[in-house]
């Protein structure tokens, strides 16, 4: 069994909540919008970090992390993208992907949206953990966590950070 933390969209931001509800996770997932490398170093500092890199992300973030990745936890193929769409709207490259890589979970950040669904024509649990940062639209910081035990996802939980404020954003 892992305790996973998935967030996205963190857009240079990182805060003692973060920090906090991701402490004791086995591994932490990142799905794009980093914002810059200070976040990934702080993340790594609590479990092994996997993630790609976002639209808005430079070369320090692009020469870490790749535009996709895939990998296994437990019994699951987990397949990571920045932009992917939704189920029934996936984006062009990821539903040209999908039939080859038939992944078990789908995760992708971008659209700020916090958004868990079963997606039946491709069998897998679609995820896009919202926005953990402070720029965008979204009005409420949300992330991931579950737990994932050989082939089965147990004890997920959407976790609302607080409201985005432009006002007091702080740097890493």
């Amino acid at each position: 069994m892992k305790k996973i933390g998935i967030l996205s969209d963190t857009h240079g931001y990182m805060d003692d909540r973060i920090l906090h509800f991701l402490a004791g996770c086995d591994e932490i997932w990142h799905a794009g919008d980093w914002g810059n490398f200070a976040v990934a170093e702080a993340l790594m500092k609590l479990a092994p970090l996997r993630g790609v890199y976002g639209n808005i992300d430079g070369q320090d973030i692009r020469l870490t992390f790749h535009e996709d990745t895939y990998f296994m936890c437990e019994e699951m193929k987990i397949w990571i993208h920045h932009i992917g769409g939704t189920p029934g709207r996936y984006s062009p490259d990821v539903r040209t992907k999908m039939p080859q890589i038939k992944p078990d979970i789908f995760i992708c950040g971008h659209s700020h949206i916090l958004k868990v669904m079963r997606d039946a024509k491709h069998n897998l649990l679609y995820i896009n953990p919202g926005a953990a940062g402070k720029h965008g639209f979204h009005k409420v910081r949300t992330l991931i966590l579950m737990e994932i035990e050989g082939k089965k996802v147990t004890k997920m939980n959407a976790v609302e950070l607080g409201p985005r404020s432009e006002l007091d954003i702080e740097p890493v």
